[in-house]
């Protein structure tokens, strides 16, 4: 029944990348995607990045912690030497570091935020905002000391898919800023490590036509940006409960009878019901998944938790990001 088991779908995922975007509809839990994949790529011995540029703090409530500072901390660590560091990248806080960075303001610079110009220019100039909160990810992505790279991987969790495209496509927005001068350079730098190999946008899907429609378009903008994309991850992927075909009521009160449960008439009707409910919910999902496939990309399928996303359940979601299914791999990882 359209996509099985054996095709492309249940390939292991690899994830070489060092720049990894993470985008979706809302609602289809691209946050607790990429927290996944940063404990995911820990767990290897990786030092990564797991960055949020929303202002939303969603890593910190995953993660049960208060709200995040402009400041890179330690969120988890792996028994092979791996960690997980978290940054809430706020575009005021990244401003004063492109202003003194740039221009050498320092205390002017904080003068300004406390008269409120820093928020008057990130109104006034929505891409500025942009320009910023993404050059700060490619400073985390591309920083050395010492000759060697502070992360070896840097997770995004970025806008959702109807804004993912304007949000990366930074030279668009500083031309609209700037000619000349320290923005547009900034924001061709980070146009030049967005379309290198080194990244890759993975986009979170639901098997639901609205998040599938979307993934749709956006993995066809970021093409046509020339945006390397990644994986396509289906998140909350539920086992099919039933063969295919019709269920019978012969079949259900004998199922029932030997279950020990009642077997009356409104109790198996009631039963076809639903079970023709869920075979109707299946044959959606795999035409959805064969739009899916048709993309070209590899696809990774996440199992829906049944108790919600907790901290056992993002190193369940970490697992089978890593090997395609099963709990086990993330599970060294523990929280600092």
């Amino acid at each position: 029944m359209g996509v099985t088991e054996q095709s492309p779908v249940a390939a292991v995922p690899d994830w070489p990348s060092r720049l990894h975007v993470v985008t979706g509809k809302g609602g289809t839990g691209k946050t607790s995607v990429a927290a996944a994949l940063a404990l995911a790529l820990a767990s290897s011995g990786r030092r990564t990045l797991l960055a949020e540029v929303e202002g939303r703090q969603g890593i910190a409530q995953l993660f049960g912690l208060g709200p995040l500072p402009y400041q890179e901390r330690r969120i988890a660590t792996s028994a092979a030497g791996g960690e997980v560091r978290a940054l809430a990248v706020d575009p005021e806080e990244a401003l004063l570091e492109y202003l003194d960075m740039f221009y050498k303001l320092g205390a002017a610079g904080r003068a300004l935020r406390r008269l409120g110009a820093i928020d008057f220019a990130t109104t006034i100039a929505p891409g500025l905002r942009d320009v910023l909160l993404t050059g700060k990810v490619k400073e985390a992505t591309t920083r050395m000391v010492d000759r060697r790279r502070v992360y070896d991987a840097v997770v995004l969790d970025a806008p959702p898919t109807g804004r993912i495209g304007r949000f990366l496509n930074v030279t668009a927005e500083a031309a609209r800023l700037a000619k000349v001068g320290p923005i547009k350079t900034q924001s061709e730098g980070v146009a030049v490590l967005l379309r290198s190999p080194i990244t890759a946008v993975h986009v979170v899907t639901l098997l639901e036509e609205m998040p599938v429609q979307e993934t749709l378009d956006a993995v066809a903008d970021l093409t046509t940006l020339g945006i390397p994309v990644g994986n396509v991850i289906v998140n909350s992927a539920r086992p099919p409960l039933l063969a295919d075909g019709p269920v019978g009521q012969t079949q259900l009160r004998r199922g029932l009878a030997a279950a020990g449960l009642p077997t009356d008439r409104e109790t198996v009707t009631g039963l076809r019901a639903e079970a023709q409910e869920h075979l109707t919910r299946r044959a959606l999902e795999d035409s959805l998944l064969t739009d899916l496939v048709e993309l070209g990309r590899p696809i990774v399928r996440l199992p829906l938790l049944p108790d919600g996303v907790t901290r056992e359940g993002l190193d369940t979601l970490a697992a089978a990001l890593l090997t395609g299914a099963g709990p086990a791999a993330g599970s060294d990882l523990t929280a600092t």
